[in-house]
């Protein structure tokens, strides 16, 4: 992960149309330098905050809402039924994605979070905050843990995608 400049902090805040709240840093950037995944603390104004990997690509993003519209979600989870090896590999996802969170609290936090009764909804749920390991909450969040890590649900949805980036004639960040 690498630290976020004040540059890119309003990058993130345009492609994001607000503030973000708990950003830690840059998981990883496009080809032409811009931000497309952010890493967010666990725990935002005292409340657990499932989602570590935040897509901030707007290019990324619109794709993917074109994907989730023509039924990709229910898509994957057929898949994953059909699938026992995909499905274990994103049971591993879910796992390292826990324990990369639980990593990230400070012992403050977690000592906070587990006085109030919160901490097991970070250690025990996946991706997006999810209990159920055979579904998919959003396609948007399996891609960014698989730009910033592993996750073959993500990996399958950037294979089904033409680019992985504006094209070159049409940089949507360029203009922040």
């Amino acid at each position: 992960m690498e630290p976020v400049s004040l540059k890119d902090k309003r990058i993130i805040e345009k492609q994001l149309r607000r503030i973000p709240r708990g950003l830690l840093g840059i998981e990883c950037r496009c080809h032409y330098g811009y931000p497309q995944v952010v890493t967010v603390y666990p725990l935002i104004d005292k409340k657990p905050f499932p989602t570590i990997f935040w897509l901030t690509c707007p290019y990324l993003a619109r794709e993917i809402d074109h994907l989730e519209a023509e039924g990709w979600i229910v898509r994957m989870e057929v898949k994953l039924r059909a699938d026992e090896g995909l499905a274990l590999c994103l049971q591993e996802a879910h796992k390292a994605y826990i324990a990369e969170r639980a990593h990230l609290l400070s012992s403050q936090d977690r000592a906070f979070l587990e006085e109030a009764g919160m901490l097991n909804s970070l250690l025990e749920k996946g991706i997006g905050g999810t209990a159920d390991f055979s579904r998919v909450k959003c396609l948007h969040l399996h891609v960014a843990h698989a730009l910033a890590r592993e996750n073959p649900i993500g990996k399958l949805v950037l294979r089904a995608l033409p680019e992985h980036a504006c094209p070159p004639e049409e940089v949507t960040c360029e203009g922040f």
